[in-house]
């Protein structure tokens, strides 16, 4: 039996006896559907815990291949359109030691995809190559020709400050550059090779680049479309080897001396967590190149700046899992590019010393908690606004279909931070907006299932020409710019294309379970049995469980966490349980028994291993 340890808070005994006050706010009411798939015969006749079974299952697993993560089992990299044009750039370039600048963007993914392009393309032996990631606040998002002009070392309107390079021959683009039609025209003008990977969706027209590698480009056949940027210079790489290697770059023969051929796999740490911290759908191949990066880092093979990471966040580099990626490496990272400049989170993933990646990782630290202080603030100042607009409403058929939101006090580097919070309280695609200068303002957008975030946005400016100044994005996020006198325009246009897409089930926010969890499970042994299982991640869930428990004891921790005794129904079995980001007003007013939706945990606390259930959703019996 596992018992809750004492912490300081307030504490009460049983249920509530009386209505506590609630927000007025309309919260989305949540419904619990159990998955319950079949499971195929090789899975039932397989040695795998019989729980593991279940689970598998339900993720759409049906063969054990599916779930023995092997390299050989990775997709063949000729598959992409135009990567054999590509690494034959790239590859002469490395050969004639022409001047390479990788262009990326300030995002996780960005981050690890200009890592290990800068690792990669050193380890070939190119000596000149360098990095450029554009600022948010001064250059936006992508391959601009300002960015352009910055990499050819051109002054002329470029914010002050601005750090020049030398002109490249090469530019290759890192998670971006797809939609990059007028930078690439400004490079080819200046007479620079320009090589795009990205795997953002492509618009109706294509950027004039020498070769583009995007498995979401019109016509490519690579099957798995949600691989992440660094996926995609992860495959180039492979592919830029294979044409050194066809070329006796690493035999010796074309130069004086041998030169050793990379190992790849090497690389694989930044590709699983840019992968994981991208939130893409873990497909069969995305998994495959997780466990392997998964694998490294616990065999303490990693680079400097994700141990360094995990270790200033006090995780375990022996114990890391693909969560750890998603809430503790991937955020540190990303306030980087939110509040400042990303190339502080990529020299951490570049440096080889462990004592200076250890300095940037504590730079990152410091912005991730600036960063959490000022996504409260908005998101209590969103709250706000949503309460007051919906305070007449009567029920919540009557809340709008889709929220638009905008503050000018607003950070621009939060807002998709802020937009996620709001779409995960409310159960709604939602925009979050914030000031950019000269009239211009920007948005980040979230989506949830049965709304393709891109493509609503493709149509609102086929729709209203001239409301929206330039977007991208993917399914489930987005971003654009648009001109702040209109977004009263873009508000009801938005709301009104949701309204037309989505169905009304689509509007009910389901909180899909593996079911109930018998007594014998409940167990430690199992919560690490699933923490190793498979790397889970999107589309690819953890496993959750709900069952009926009643309320011992609960008490408010942390100000704004529920600290919960709770026993099982069917059991009497105590367990401790604690739900982040709820307080005692999630709890049903005057009910005993509750129904939680929640996971298996390992909670330490002074030496002492004990099971804790994580709460994700309460609601009445």
């Amino acid at each position: 039996m596992s018992t809750a340890t004492k912490q300081s808070g307030s504490k009460h005994s049983g249920p509530k006896q009386s209505v506590t006050k609630q927000s007025s706010c309309k919260q989305m009411d949540s419904s619990i559907v159990r998955r319950n798939s079949a499971v195929s015969d090789e899975l039932q006749d397989s040695r795998l815990h019989p729980l593991l079974k279940k689970i598998y299952a339900n993720r759409g697993v049906s063969s054990l291949k599916q779930v023995e993560y092997s390299l050989k089992n990775l997709l063949d990299y000729s598959l992409l359109k135009d990567i054999n044009l590509a690494a034959e750039i790239v590859s002469e370039a490395i050969l004639q030691q022409k001047r390479i600048l990788v262009v990326g963007d300030f995002d996780a993914d960005g981050a690890t995809s200009c890592a290990l392009m800068m690792r990669t393309l050193k380890a070939f032996g190119l000596n000149n190559v360098d990095y450029l990631v554009p600022n948010r606040f001064d250059f936006g998002y992508g391959l601009s020709p300002q960015i352009v002009d910055v990499a050819a070392g051109l002054t002329s309107g470029l914010p002050a400050q601005t750090h020049l390079y030398p002109k490249p021959d090469l530019i290759v683009t890192v998670d971006n550059g797809i939609s990059s039609i007028d930078g690439v025209n400004r490079a080819n003008e200046l007479g620079i090779q320009v090589v795009i990977t990205d795997h953002h969706l492509a618009g109706d027209t294509l950027p004039q680049a020498a070769a583009i590698v995007n498995p979401n480009q019109p016509g490519c056949q690579f099957p798995a479309k949600t691989i992440a940027g660094v996926g995609v210079a992860f495959y180039l790489m492979l592919a830029v080897r294979a044409a050194l290697r066809e070329k006796n770059w690493f035999s010796g023969k074309a130069l004086a001396s041998a030169r050793a051929e990379p190992n790849m796999a090497n690389y694989l740490d930044l590709v699983a967590l840019g992968t994981v911290a991208d939130v893409v759908p873990l497909d069969d191949n995305n998994r495959i190149l997780v466990e392997y990066g998964l694998q490294r880092i616990r065999a303490n093979k990693a680079c400097a700046g994700i141990n360094a990471l995990l270790t200033i966040a006090g995780k375990s580099i022996e114990g890391c899992s693909s969560q750890d990626f998603g809430f503790i490496i991937g955020p540190r990272l990303n306030a980087a590019g939110r509040l400042d400049d990303m190339s502080i989170g990529i020299e951490c993933l570049l440096s080889d010393d462990y004592e200076q990646a250890f300095n940037y990782a504590a730079t990152l630290n410091k912005m991730n908690q600036q960063r959490r202080q000022i996504e409260g603030e908005m998101l209590e100042q969103a709250t706000t606004l949503l309460e007051q607009q919906f305070h007449m409403l009567d029920s919540n058929d009557s809340v709008p279909k889709a929220l638009a939101l905008y503050d000018e006090q607003w950070h621009q580097g939060v807002v998709g931070l802020l937009a996620s919070r709001i779409k995960e309280k409310y159960h709604r695609p939602v925009f979050a907006f914030a000031d950019a200068g000269n009239g211009e303002i920007k948005g980040s957008g979230r989506s949830i299932p049965g709304l393709h975030m891109r493509d609503v946005l493709d149509l609102i400016s086929k729709r209203h020409k001239n409301l929206i100044d330039k977007f991208g994005g993917h399914a489930m996020a987005a971003g654009l710019t648009m001109q702040q006198d209109k977004f009263t325009l873009f508000q009801q246009a938005f709301n009104e294309q949701v309204s037309a897409l989505l169905r009304p089930e689509d509007l009910d926010n389901i909180s899909e379970t593996d079911g109930s969890v018998d007594a014998e499970y409940m167990t430690i042994e199992t919560s690490e049995l699933f923490k190793y299982a498979s790397p889970w991640g999107q589309l690819f869930p953890e496993p959750v469980f709900d069952d009926v428990f009643k309320v011992i004891n609960w008490r408010i921790v942390g100000e704004k966490h529920l600290k919960l005794d709770l026993a099982k129904q069917d059991t009497g079995e105590c367990y401790a349980a604690i739900a982040f980001n709820k307080t005692d007003v999630d709890l049903p007013a005057g009910e005993n028994d509750i129904r939680c939706v929640y996971r298996l945990d390992v909670n330490e606390f002074r030496g002492k291993r004990s099971l804790q259930l994580i709460v994700q959703h309460i609601e009445a019996v």
